[in-house]
């Protein structure tokens, strides 16, 4: 047996009532002016409409739940595979990161590497290329700068002397007592203080190839060789 919604069935089973009485008494008045009754109108006019069944609204409302909830569910799986793909995205991005920076770590320890085995290589070289000492020298009361010039070749060596060149060059002009009026550096590698090179010999002061022979170790055992210093030297103006 059908349900019923029993308001909305009266109202409209009232209204069709009254539209049905007004159908039967036209009828009648038809009749009584010798107009010929339509049977089939008559018939449709005087039947009550059924109410609707509730079941019809309760599908329509299910449907439409449905519909939201499938979207509802559409648009969370979009939002959920868009995150993953963003997650995928930033994570993909941190790893080339790290592995760039681990590329770039080892690239450098590498590099730092072999310039400390040329730094080694060149400081053998160096100290194995003193082919004089400064007490192979005889002392005299002043040299010319030929002469503190050829000392240098002679206990530097030709492979690093191009470099202790440069350096004394612009730290005393080859001038054995020069002197740094506001620091009290002396001599041609400019030692502060200058009695440091009394670890080369007690005549520091006024021997050059003991200045020479105190220059060279200083740079031998800070930078590795004179070429190493004057490379600092030329990104720092001292060294």
């Amino acid at each position: 047996m059908t349900a019923r919604i029993s308001v909305r069935g009266f109202a409209v089973a009232s209204a069709t009532a009254v539209t049905t009485v007004g159908a039967v008494v036209g009828v009648a008045a038809g009749a009584d002016k010798g107009q010929a009754p339509d049977a089939e109108a008559t018939a449709a006019q005087a039947t009550l409409l059924e109410d609707i069944p509730a079941g019809s609204q309760t599908q329509v409302q299910t449907a439409s739940l449905t519909q939201q909830a499938d979207a509802a569910s559409a648009a969370a799986e979009a939002k959920a595979k868009k995150s993953a793909e963003e997650a995928a995205r930033k994570q993909a991005a941190k790893d080339a990161a790290a592995k760039k920076a681990k590329a770039e770590k080892e690239a450098a320890a590498k590099k730092a590497a072999e310039k400390a085995k040329e730094r080694d290589k060149l400081k053998t070289a160096s100290r194995s290329a003193d082919r004089a000492d400064a007490g192979d020298f005889a002392q005299k009361g002043s040299y010319t700068t030929a002469e503190v010039q050829s000392m240098a070749k002679q206990i530097v060596g030709a492979g690093q002397y191009q470099c202790f060149s440069e350096i004394v060059s612009r730290e005393s002009g080859w001038n054995y007592k020069a002197t740094n009026a506001s620091s009290g550096a002396y001599g041609l590698v400019q030692a502060l203080p200058g009695s440091k090179m009394a670890s080369a010999g007690a005549d520091w002061r006024t021997n050059p190839a003991t200045q020479i022979k105190w220059g060279l170790n200083y740079m031998n055992d800070r930078y590795g060789s004179p070429c190493g210093a004057w490379d600092f030297w030329q990104a720092n103006n001292w060294y």
